[in-house]
């Protein structure tokens, strides 16, 4: 940093009135600037180009929010990859249909004061609220959210699903179907499911039921068809996910009837109990099923051995007596 700079800048009393009216401030926390992941790397020129002594140039912005979205673009000089896959997110494309109040790399990662937030999951969470209150208040009460409050680097923020740069729009099919795929990224990981006792044999359990496999067949024969079977978010929630044990959870037995409702609106209060859930079938847990399986397990290769032998000693018997014909 100029201490050139500083001998104006340094002052946080500093304004500076745009042409249409607004004032903003110019003034700078110097110390904020040097903890930040910029400070012993970046000059002031090295963002606020064009400007090499006083007066400075004369700005055309006319709101802050004007200024901002003009100068953001600085950031790709340094960080071009990443700046290029925010052209594919969400929000710029809300920013191109016209809406300013969509965020840029300011807006997320600060101006003078940028830390580095990479597993930082509270931060990330909390930076994400101030555009989406309402979602974050529901996150925070979630089992994830809980846990990512105490500091827990297990669970996943917001980047984790909705990625950091590129994000794509969570409301489209493709991102509904892909779910159990997002899901599974966490939730396979034996090393940390062996941490909460949680069997990572969710997905699994998952693609062999009837749900799993119609939205597998769907994803690979027509994927330009819809299909309304359920994934991971319609039973457990999307940022309300609870424990399996909490009173609110909505796959709890109490309201698993109620969930799948939303699908089975005629599903009577017996009809959950056709669901085996992420569970193996056992000689304790859906034992009928269990034994079932393991009937079958010994009695089809019994059939198809027997049948195998037979045909075998009816070729060795058929083999015998033509050659018996030969020599007679």
């Amino acid at each position: 940093m100029g201490d050139a700079c500083l001998a104006c800048h340094a002052d946080p009393g500093l304004t500076m009135t745009l042409p249409g009216g607004a004032t903003m401030s110019v003034g700078m926390d110097a110390a904020a600037f040097a903890k930040s992941i910029h400070g012993d790397k970046l000059t002031c020129r090295a963002c606020h180009r064009g400007i090499e002594g006083f007066p400075h140039p004369p700005r055309t912005e006319t709101s802050r929010r004007e200024y901002s979205l003009a100068n953001y673009e600085a950031c790709k000089t340094c960080h071009f990859d990443n700046y290029t896959r925010t052209l594919d997110s969400m929000h710029h494309r809300v920013l191109a249909e016209g809406n300013e109040n969509a965020p840029v790399c300011t807006d997320c990662h600060g101006a003078h004061d940028v830390v580095d937030l990479r597993g930082k999951g509270v931060a990330i969470s909390r930076t994400c609220a101030s555009c989406h209150q309402e979602v974050y208040a529901s996150y925070a009460q979630s089992v994830h959210g809980k846990a990512i409050t105490e500091g827990n680097a297990d669970v996943p923020d917001c980047t984790d699903c909705h990625g950091a740069h590129q994000m794509v729009d969570p409301r489209t099919r493709q991102f509904h179907e892909d779910s159990p795929d997002l899901c599974a990224t966490c939730h396979t990981d034996a090393e940390v499911m062996g941490r909460y006792g949680i069997s990572t044999n969710v997905l699994k359990s998952y693609l062999q039921d009837f749900h799993g496999v119609t939205v597998s067949f769907y994803k690979k024969r027509t994927p330009e068809d819809a299909t309304v079977k359920a994934v991971c978010t319609d039973c457990h929630g999307i940022h309300d996910i609870r424990a399996t044990d909490d009173p609110e959870s909505s796959v709890i037995r109490a309201n698993l009837v109620q969930t799948c409702r939303k699908c089975h609106p005629d599903a009577t209060e017996a009809f959950p109990a056709a669901w085996l859930s992420h569970y193996e079938p056992s000689p304790t847990r859906a034992p009928m099923v269990y034994w079932v399986k393991v009937f079958y397990r010994i009695f089809v290769p019994l059939i198809v051995g027997g049948l195998v032998l037979h045909i075998g000693l009816d070729l060795g018997r058929l083999l015998v007596n033509r050659l018996r014909r030969k020599r007679g």
